[in-house]
């Protein structure tokens, strides 16, 4: 019985939370590597993009509430995403054409873009908390959770409580789906397989007759599709607050590049390796330990790491350890 408990313990404060949290890192990541692998440059404005996608479906969120306009048990705030993926994809085309076209006509250094992009980031940072505020937004209705802890504890007699929650249950599914249309794209459409062959081979794409603009414009629009979603995932999983998703630009880049910077299935993979360590590093181990454990041998600390405060630190270290030692990642991505 002690077993059972340790295993739902576990499964309760680790393995479900890193599973939807890797999803969600494993989206914001595919963004980054698909802008490193077709435009050449690493954008530091991500995770302020994450942040104004999910404001708009915030407000178009509380819009549809405010008529009484529902999604039954699910958010409304997935009713809103289709709106704020599309105001987020204007807001990057824009951008593009106003400031990062000017740079790209001049074949500048990619260090040059970078540097422009952390400008872009300060902008939309100030614009998100312009419009929405700096404090915490809950968007979540609809049943809050799949399996209740007391109906758990009800059904099975067991001590520990498994609980889980509608958004992570969502996050899952939404993330699988979404991933399966992106590869679908790429490997299926004429599209999607300009997007390779411009990022495996710029000049000789070009002399296929492939059109660099329409790459560029559609390599926005897919990262905007994938930024919003992950953003809006995030917050209904946890809350909303624009400094948390410029936060999130950390793991989310050492998720792109443990995986290997430019290969999408890297940065799916990075993904969870960052969400898993983080979640798993900060967790404090003594409930699971004191059940597997005799009582003579239970402990008395937390048996923990680090706390929940360094969470962002962890993906700091493999980060580093990664560039000094493989700079490619794990599926031999562009060196970083």
């Amino acid at each position: 019985m002690d077993f059972l408990n340790a295993i739902v313990a576990l499964a309760n404060y680790v393995l479900i939370p890193a599973t939807a949290y890797g999803a969600q890192l494993a989206l914001g990541a595919l963004g980054v590597t698909l802008i490193y692998g077709i435009l050449r440059f690493s954008n530091f404005a991500h995770g302020d993009t994450m942040a104004f996608g999910t404001m708009v479906t915030i407000l178009f969120t509380w819009w549809f509430q405010s008529m009484g306009l529902h999604f039954g048990p699910l958010p409304t705030a997935l009713l809103a995403l289709p709106f704020g993926i599309a105001v987020t994809a204007v807001l990057l085309l824009g951008t593009d054409r106003l400031v990062f076209r000017f740079y790209r006509k001049k074949k500048s250094d990619p260090v040059i873009l970078t540097i422009v992009s952390l400008g872009v980031m300060f902008i939309y940072n100030g614009l998100v908390r312009f419009v929405i505020g700096v404090g915490d937004q809950q968007f979540l209705d609809g049943e809050r959770f799949v399996i209740s802890a007391r109906g758990f504890k009800d059904a099975t007699g067991l001590d520990e409580a498994l609980a889980l929650k509608t958004t992570q249950v969502l996050t899952v599914v939404v993330a699988v789906l979404v991933v399966g249309a992106l590869f679908w794209f790429l490997n299926r459409t004429r599209t999607g397989k300009s997007m390779r062959a411009f990022s495996d081979n710029e000049d000789l794409a070009l002399l296929s007759g492939i059109n660099p603009d329409k790459v560029v414009a559609v390599t926005w629009i897919i990262v905007a599709g994938l930024v919003t979603v992950a953003g809006v995932l995030y917050g209904l999983d946890k809350s909303f607050k624009p400094f948390t998703y410029f936060q999130l630009l950390l793991p989310i880049f050492a998720a792109a590049i443990v995986g290997g910077l430019g290969n999408p299935l890297g940065a799916i993979a990075g993904g969870f390796v960052i969400a898993f360590s983080e979640v798993t590093i900060t967790y404090a181990w003594k409930k699971v330990v004191t059940y597997i454990l005799p009582d003579s041998l239970a402990p008395d600390g937390l048996v923990q790491l680090l706390t929940t405060d360094y969470k962002f630190a962890v993906s700091f270290v493999i980060l580093i350890i990664v560039l000094l030692f493989r700079p490619t990642g794990i599926f031999k991505g562009q060196s970083a």
